[in-house]
């Protein structure tokens, strides 16, 4: 791709009013695709337009701090995305991987050692306010054993287990002790699977979420079916079996049709199953991504009854048959959980800001970024701070932490987000150069985490100096690395599709685009204008529109919502 023609092509898009953000973001990624085969060519336009951005911002005095924090520009969209592709074989050979799997391993069973409402996501231990379970009630734990009519494992598997999980809630914990170690994506989802308690010598009980012994309240509520309810002992064994007819579901679990992926996963690694099962969200037909509030409105669709677990959702005050704890004891209760999770925590922030072993693109970047500061005569320290932050920690780092399942072979993590988003932020605040006073209405986040803050920031405060101070990766070393990393990972995008992609927008604003190659001096010199007429009309003749792109070209269930990735990816 011409160099002149992608940065006339970029300034002009971004100079019309009609070019939202969300167009920015996807031809940013759309760039990226294209150009990932070429890292060093790539790194050279990314410059270049950063160059541009960093100097528009100078030049018309926005705040320069926020720079780089959101994707408000083609170039700060494929920084995000440069960062992505060059640390992705960073985090599976070094420690940062290995911590935040350890921190999300560390949540999920904590949380599950205490109730946690199966609709609100609600959890008796947590580190966010909001998603705290507030509500007392009685509840026992469980010792279950779980056999199984495969052969994975020839002796029942004991499981920890609570009165009051849903059946399946149950079934998952029951999942996750069967399959410890396989991959998920390699794993049967709960909806896949009965489960049965033997009673006596031979009789057996199905225990469902719904069924005609649900208990029926007033104001037309149902309560989703717990161990409690079926009068489950403790040693009790119970037996999973896969669903041999699907006609045989009673409830109407929701499906997600496609796998979706991340281009951060391994070919073989998806956050959700194949064939429309993994990861469901039970009860009302909810999508994966749905609210708590949505789904705790999910209903009944056979009887119209309104269903709740541990809490209703009208519940948020206190009841007569209620007693919600004072503030004092919820958040004793917080730092309880944050007490079980600081060293997941600590060790995280500590390998993520270790100078020990800096992947060269950071370093390559930041001395960039120090550049510019001074060819403009930015002489606030904390405007480099807050750039390095808001390109990497911010960007980067956050978005793993909220989605380790983006990285990893692992369930969504819906029912610890709330959790997750507290370390995320934490990081976040780490990353300030802004002393927050705190007060008794700040957040509990923050209060959580006051004591350790300044442990915090001093990691990040060295890791950028310690960077600064490390010898200077040259072009040609930076370029080597680069080419490398197009050589690793070339073929893994769907180049061509992502052309097309691009090919709407440059037809969407061509008038434009070619009056600006007509107005360049390089470009007149190269014929682009009139290269790219002839690209237009052949793109526009009969033979092109004819040819159905997404069947012939990529197949016929080809996934238009994930063009971008191998169809041995979808």
């Amino acid at each position: 791709m011409n160099k002149t023609f992608l940065l006339t092509m970029v300034r002009t898009m971004e100079s019309n009013k009609y070019f939202v953000g969300k167009d920015r973001v996807y031809v940013g990624s759309l760039l990226m695709v294209v150009l990932q085969e070429k890292m060093g060519y790539c790194t050279e336009m990314l410059k270049q337009l950063l160059r541009e951005l960093i100097e528009k911002t100078v030049e018309k005095k926005f705040q320069p701090k926020i720079l780089f924090r959101r994707s408000e520009s083609i170039a700060e969209r494929m920084l995000a995305a440069w960062f992505t592709f060059l640390l992705h074989d960073h985090l599976k050979t070094f420690d940062a991987g290995k911590k935040l799997y350890e921190l999300f391993w560390g949540i999920k069973q904590q949380m599950e050692k205490g109730p946690q409402d199966a609709l609100t996501l609600e959890a008796r231990y947590s580190l966010s306010e909001e998603k705290l379970l507030r509500a007392t009630f009685e509840y026992k734990e469980l010792t279950v054993f779980v056999n199984s009519t495969d052969s994975v494992y020839q002796q029942d598997i004991p499981v920890r287990v609570l009165d009051c999980d849903t059946i399946t809630q149950v079934k998952e914990k029951c999942l996750d002790s069967k399959y410890r170690g396989y991959r998920f994506a390699d794993r049967p989802g709960p909806s896949e699977m009965e489960l049965e308690w033997k009673t006596g010598l031979n009789g057996k009980m199905t225990l469902q979420d719904i069924d005609s012994s649900s208990r029926i309240e007033g104001g037309n509520w149902k309560r989703l079916n717990t161990l409690a309810h079926y009068n489950v002992p403790n040693n009790a064994i119970l037996t999973l079996t896969s669903k041999s007819n699907s006609l045989y579901n009673l409830v109407n679990f929701s499906t997600c049709s496609n796998k979706t992926t991340s281009i951060l996963s391994d070919k073989s690694s998806l956050s959700m199953k194949t064939a429309g099962v993994g990861s469901p969200k039970p009860w009302g037909g909810a999508p994966p991504s749905v609210t708590a509030d949505h789904a705790s409105s999910s209903n009944d669709t056979d009887n119209g009854y309104k269903l709740y677990h541990l809490v209703k959702p009208t519940e948020h005050g206190p009841t007569d048959s209620q007693e919600k704890m004072v503030t004092e004891i919820y958040l004793t209760r917080l730092l309880m959980m944050k007490g079980t999770l600081a060293k997941f925590i600590t060790s995280l922030l500590e390998n993520i800001f270790s100078a020990a072993n800096v992947p060269p693109c950071i370093k390559y970047m930041f001395d960039f970024m120090d550049e510019q500061a001074r060819e403009h005569g930015i002489m606030d320290p904390e405007v480099v701070h807050a750039w390095k932050s808001n390109a990497l920690p911010l960007r980067f780092w956050v978005n793993l932490i909220k989605n380790p399942h983006f990285l990893f072979d692992i369930q969504k993590p819906t029912k610890i987000e709330g959790c997750l988003s507290v370390v995320a932020q934490t990081l976040m605040d780490a990353c300030s150069t802004q002393d927050h006073q705190l007060t008794k209405d700040s957040p509990s986040s923050k209060l959580l985490f006051a004591k350790d803050m300044y442990q915090y920031r001093d990691l990040v405060d060295s890791y950028y100096t310690e960077i600064s101070m490390a010898p200077r990766i040259d072009d040609a070393t930076m370029g080597a690395n680069l080419s490398a990393e197009s050589r690793q990972h070339n073929g893994e995008f769907h180049v061509f599709s992502a052309l097309n992609e691009l090919y709407k927008y440059l037809d969407q604003y061509k008038e434009s685009i070619i009056d600006a190659l007509e107005a360049n001096e390089h470009a007149q010199a190269s014929r682009l204008p009139g290269r790219l007429q002839d690209l237009l009309a052949l793109m526009e003749s009969d033979y092109y529109r004819a040819t159905d792109y997404e069947s012939s070209t990529l197949g016929l269930g080809y996934n238009s919502n994930s063009r971008l990735m191998p169809r041995d990816r979808l």
